[in-house]
């Protein structure tokens, strides 16, 4: 499992359609277009689904819409995450993990707990789970970061913990996270700007937003590092850094879904208190896509 989630994730949107109903043919096609070109595994039901504005019927029927795209082509990634440790457990009771080869759990959001407090919900979860779990920081929304010495003592005493997607946006954390891990845990980088350099420095990979919308360069560029080809892989990242700045100047995933849009896969709808990308960003975005196409 761990070699299969290493390179290039995808923490894929949920399309929408006018009416606010999920496009379910928008994410087959999704689904296709990524797998067709070069992204390694998929997560669902992740902040760029927009999961907290997900009912649980539409979430279920978002898997099953992705398993059967997916016809066991990629390792699929679920979403099991919130701040109510008792609800998180319930839902691993009762889903269906058939098709799943993983959960990506966040720390807890607005509770604030301790580390004492992120360690125990953790464990909790670890001890409930049938299938491996990715850990997933991200302080800027969950405002308390999970600090290496947990994340390393999770890592430790839970063998079904192997990995963490960490997006604290610190180099300093990854470093922290990269030479003290246990050697067979996976630090997967949560910050497309920073993915590479983390991927240099020993990571595994990346859970992307911008490389659903280019897949084929964005995983070339991960892989390249992955390889130790620095040179050629921050040529893509270059390419790229402009269009990673743009898609999270506003809000997530009101700039990926702008990309998709112009780029024929989905439409730019969001669910409130999300909206749609300013007019301005729209034609920022719209600007480098025409001229990434044409390059």
């Amino acid at each position: 499992m761990r070699n299969k989630l290493t390179g290039m994730g995808i923490a894929i949107v949920t399309p929408f359609n006018t009416d606010l109903s999920v496009d379910h043919e928008a994410l087959s096609k999704l689904v296709n277009y990524n797998i067709e070109n070069g992204t390694d595994y998929i997560v669902i039901s992740g902040t760029t689904g927009e999961s907290v504005t997900i009912t649980k019927q539409e979430k279920k029927e978002i898997i099953t819409t992705i398993i059967k795209a997916n016809n066991n082509r990629v390792p699929l990634v679920l979403g099991i995450g919130g701040n109510n440790t008792a609800d998180v457990i319930e839902e691993i009771k009762t889903t269906d993990f058939n098709y799943i080869s993983a959960i990506l759990s966040v720390s807890p959001a607005y509770s604030k707990p301790t580390q004492e407090g992120i360690y125990q919900h953790f464990k909790t979860i670890s001890l409930a789970s049938p299938v491996p779990i990715i850990l997933y920081n991200v302080p800027g929304r969950t405002s308390s970061n999970m600090l290496p010495e947990t994340v390393i003592r999770l890592a430790t005493d839970f063998k079904n913990i192997i990995a963490i997607k960490e997006a604290a946006g610190s180099m300093p954390q990854y470093f922290q996270l990269i030479k003290n891990k246990p050697q067979d845990f996976l630090v997967i980088s949560g910050d497309d700007d920073l993915a590479l350099p983390v991927v240099l420095a020993g990571g595994a990979g990346v859970i992307s937003v911008i490389g659903q919308a280019f897949p084929k360069q964005f995983s070339n560029m991960i892989h390249l590092g992955l390889e130790g080809n620095a040179k050629e892989a921050f040529k893509l990242h270059y390419e790229l850094l402009d269009m990673i700045g743009l898609i999270f100047s506003e809000n997530n995933p009101a700039g990926i879904k702008t990309v998709l849009d112009k780029i024929n896969l989905c439409n730019d709808t969001v669910r409130l208190p999300l909206v749609v990308a300013t007019d301005s960003l729209k034609t920022k975005i719209g600007n480098f896509v025409n001229n990434f196409q044409k390059s």
